[in-house]
């Protein structure tokens, strides 16, 4: 893509963005992980979400068990450990961001750190992202917000007041900010994505866009968001159902992305108000009035002369019953339309 404009990109008056998210999808592999980018631009993704962290940019490697993950999908885990696994190395960035580049897709991260960003930064990111755990991360908010890019934010676990100030720190910058809507919960229940959540947020923040970050096994949560009105959608991104990796049980597939990528843009244009060229020229296949028998000169119309038959060329049938007891001021044949012309 060679330009980019903020508001041409995201706006409610276009089909919701797609956004791939890699993630820890690679399991450590770089050829994965470029390859994953590329079946993202090839899928249907118009942008592409990485991470740009190491461990040491997100916990301390301890063994306290307040390091340790109590619950969920990654119970026992150390923290250190897991984001040691699903963390995308800083020298594998700089060729994500050339193939983007070739594909003419937007690449852009969720940073965890500073030192991130700046290298964010000398690589030319052009749209940050707040992950759901660093909402109240207010000194990573305003570094990023900074940098005067477009910044979405994730809301996953955060009350209002929290989205606020995090709004509240952006905006000292700017107001290129779209609000997603998320539940951080891995993988989540459809019967838990409580999408009634979008329009609440659409009321609360009208100044800004809302979008959704999907964390279900499927695609049904963000079809049924495109029906509510976002303006983006993130889904992680697998590269087949067999290769098990951090966060595989709630990425899709590329063949799902592409159906993703479908449906949204099928459902937008449901939702649309233009007129209907089809329905415009059916109307031409109404009912009108015809003479059911000759019809003299100066002779009433009534209901044993008349009959409505489609199409629509003389007087509408809606008018049969204004027309009775009319006379005509010509001879009408049997079978011919009778048009306002025609009486007197």
């Amino acid at each position: 893509m060679k330009t980019f404009n903020f508001n041409n990109l995201f706006n409610y008056n276009k089909q919701p963005i797609i956004i791939s998210e890699i993630s820890g999808n690679h399991n450590g592999s770089k050829q994965k992980f470029l390859k994953l980018i590329r079946l993202a631009c090839k899928n249907g993704a118009d942008l592409i979400k990485i991470q740009t962290y190491e461990p040491k940019d997100i916990t301390l490697n301890k063994n306290s068990k307040h390091f340790q993950i109590k619950k969920g999908l990654w119970k026992n885990k150390k923290l250190w450990d897991l984001y040691n696994e699903a963390h995308t190395p800083f020298a594998w960035h700089k060729e994500a961001f050339d193939i983007a580049k070739k594909n003419k897709k937007i690449l852009f991260s969720s940073p965890f750190s500073l030192r991130a960003v700046d290298m964010l930064e000398k690589l030319g990111c052009k749209i940050y992202k707040i992950a759901s755990f660093e909402i109240t991360d207010f000194k990573l908010i305003n570094y990023i917000a900074s940098k005067n890019k477009p910044i979405i934010i994730s809301t996953g676990m955060a009350n209002l007041d929290e989205v606020k100030k995090a709004i509240k720190i952006i905006e000292k910058y700017h107001s290129k900010i779209i609000i997603m809507h998320c539940v951080s919960s891995y993988p989540t229940e459809i019967k838990n994505m409580n999408l009634k959540r979008i329009d609440h947020l659409k009321k609360i923040f009208s100044k800004y866009l809302i979008g959704i970050s999907d964390h279900t096994k499927s695609i049904h949560s963000s079809i049924a968001a495109t029906a509510k009105g976002v303006v983006a959608i993130e889904k992680h991104l697998k590269m087949n159902d067999k290769l098990v990796t951090t966060d595989s049980s709630f990425s899709i597939t590329p063949d799902e992305l592409r159906e993703l990528k479908n449906l949204t843009n099928d459902i937008f244009k449901a939702l649309n108000d233009s007129k209907n060229n089809g329905e415009k020229y059916n109307k031409k296949l109404r009912r009108s009035i015809f003479a059911s028998k000759q019809i003299k000169k100066n002779q009433k119309l009534t209901k044993y002369n008349i009959e409505t038959f489609r199409p629509l060329i003389g007087i509408c049938a809606s008018k049969y019953f204004k027309i009775l007891g009319k006379k005509t001021n010509k001879i009408i044949k049997k079978n011919e339309p009778i048009f306002d012309k025609d009486l007197l």
